[in-house]
């Protein structure tokens, strides 16, 4: 697929919101290879962080495992951590109840964990016992829903909800340069509207659309679930008997999007998913779908690499800065057939 020039501002947006996403690379990339500086500057890399250090115990606590995204995060999480022989890793019971995700912090800082990694079911909810387990010299590392606090974290490892709308737009905006589209009827399937990470969403989306002149036609929103989005789908899908351009917030209630579209026999328009499960990326590979930006379901896995530098007393070794940083935001690419290829490893099973 050919590549114009994105619109100047839609361009400024991408390029602040990727930058944070920069930040992570120093947890990912540290083989003495990688940080070699290509300019004939001098190296920031000192140490490689991948070498086992001393043993470690890192706590870990996420929600329960009834979305494929969801799921993704705890498995990637134990998988990391499999993967170092200096971690030994005590994970609890994936749970959706602030009480029980409560207790279990308790008995991390109880049995003196060096990190807790922490995907709070409830970020307000939880503020107080990660705030309890910092004050107690256990570093915790918070993943994508934040506390109320900046005190009762470490570190925030978060992915860029505003830049999933960015960057869903931004492409928008590029497919209706590409095909000419005149007028082009927009429309947009989102999450559940009262969560601020939905409301995120639809800001980006709406902001990089108003870079190109375009703006959303329809709207419904889902709930972040199969059934939902297919009874969501089918009464947009009636409202608006034409649409050029879908955006889907969520790949795993956009199964039940596809279904409502495969129902109605409506192929016409460009269908752009988000979260990045593996059928969407099938889908994509298919000819079926035409992309879907990535919202990492990685975050809890780059949760326990940072967790191991921080009670191993290490920095990010591709940094200048030797701390780790306290805030570290995650990319959000789109994913077309150009380069599903990549990123398919890193797709969810819906």
């Amino acid at each position: 697929m050919s590549r114009t020039t994105i619109p100047s501002r839609a361009l400024r947006l991408v390029a602040a919101v990727g930058a944070a996403g920069l930040l992570v690379a120093g947890c990912t990339s540290n083989s003495p290879e990688a940080s070699e500086d290509e300019g004939g500057g001098q190296s920031g890399a000192v140490s490689n962080n991948d070498e086992p250090g001393e043993t470690v115990t890192i706590g870990f606590s996420g929600p329960a495992a009834d979305h494929g995204w969801l799921a993704a995060i705890n498995s990637s999480a134990l998988e990391e951590a499999e993967s170092y022989e200096d971690i030994e890793l005590r994970a609890a019971e994936g749970t959706n109840d602030p009480s029980l995700q409560i207790s279990q912090i308790e008995t991390f800082i109880n049995e003196g964990v060096d990190a807790i990694v922490l995907l709070p079911t409830d970020g307000a909810a939880l503020t107080e016992v990660a705030t309890r387990a910092m004050e107690a010299g256990i570093p915790v590392v918070n993943v994508d829903r934040e506390f109320s606090t900046p005190f009762a974290a470490r570190t925030t490892v978060l992915g860029d909800n505003y830049g999933m709308g960015v960057s869903a737009g931004t492409y928008a905006c590029q497919l209706v340069e590409e095909n000419d589209l005149t007028d082009p009827v927009i429309a947009e399937i989102a999450g559940i509207d009262s969560l601020p990470l939905t409301q995120d969403r639809s800001q980006g989306f709406a902001d990089a659309l108003e870079g190109c002149n375009q703006e959303v036609d329809n709207r419904v929103a889902a709930e972040f679930t199969v059934e939902s989005g297919e009874a969501e789908a089918s009464n947009l899908l009636q409202a608006a008997p034409q649409i050029d351009i879908l955006w889907n917030h969520d790949d795993d209630q956009g199964v039940g999007v596809k279904a409502a579209l495969d129902n109605a026999n409506r192929d016409e328009m460009f269908f752009i998913g988000g979260a990045g499960s593996a059928n969407a990326m099938r889908w994509i590979q298919d000819g079926e779908m035409e992309a879907t930006v990535l919202y990492p379901p990685t975050q809890a896995a780059d949760g326990i690499r940072v967790a191991r530098l921080l009670a191993q007393q290490k920095g990010m070794s591709d940094l200048v800065q030797p701390a780790v940083p306290r805030r570290i935001v995650l990319d959000a690419p789109v994913v077309t057939a150009d380069n599903v290829e990549e990123y398919l490893p890193l797709g969810f099973e819906s």
